[in-house]
């Protein structure tokens, strides 16, 4: 039998490094497809990624990081839906004016 005893370390192990928010990965990469391939899915998409990134960050006490890329998906996701709504604004003004101007092209008599 062995007289050596396990003596416990007097360092402490360092901290495990702080692992980026897959979530706020998800909303960044959407975020960006939405302004390239799915325009307003994809916008959709990042937004919704990206509150529940940033919910996660915040409840994770510090293990989580990101909180900047979920910001940038969010930013890219709100950006893509705000020009969406625009466009189809003017696209429906558009509309109507070219049935407004086509029924009066009648006679006036």
């Amino acid at each position: 039998m062995s007289d050596y005893q396990y003596s416990p370390s007097p360092y402490p192990y360092p901290p495990a490094p702080a692992q980026t928010s897959t979530m706020a990965t998800v909303s960044l990469i959407t975020g960006i497809a939405s302004w390239v391939v799915l325009p307003l899915i994809g916008a959709i998409i990042a937004v919704i990624t990206g509150h529940m990134a940033k919910k996660e960050i915040r409840e994770s006490g510090g293990t989580l990081t990101g909180d900047g890329v979920a910001t940038a998906g969010l930013v890219l996701g709100y950006v893509q839906i705000g020009l969406t709504a625009v466009s189809l604004c003017l696209l429906a003004c558009i509309f109507a004016f070219s049935l407004f101007a086509a029924s009066g092209s009648g006679s006036y008599y």
